[in-house]
């Protein structure tokens, strides 16, 4: 069985969060690794209801909303000997949060 290297991604941006997949995947084909992905997750949404005059109109309100885009990407490493400082020292934008995961 091979060992496989799971990224996840998450943005609010899905411009910044595709861009930075595309960071990655160039980083990884210099090795010769096999990736698969990105894979599009479901989108979360955050709807928030605000008061406009909480004083004299209790029926105005305001509606805001999230949206949290997600991404995976599965790397299976060509060589035994990955090197794993690869993917701690890619530089990725501010708004992008990873999470990886070596199975």
């Amino acid at each position: 069985m091979k060992e496989k290297i799971r990224i996840k991604l998450e943005s609010f941006n899905h411009e910044l969060l595709d861009s930075s997949c595309r960071q990655i995947i160039e980083k990884i084909q210099a090795t010769n690794s096999k990736i698969i992905g990105p894979i599009p997750l479901p989108t979360k949404k955050r709807i928030y209801c605000v008061l406009r005059s909480p004083h004299v109109n209790k029926d105005a309100r305001e509606h805001f909303e999230i949206r949290i885009h997600k991404r995976i990407l599965d790397i299976y490493p060509s060589s035994v000997d990955y090197d794993n400082q690869l993917l701690v020292n890619i530089n990725l934008p501010s708004g992008v949060t990873t999470n990886i995961i070596w199975k």
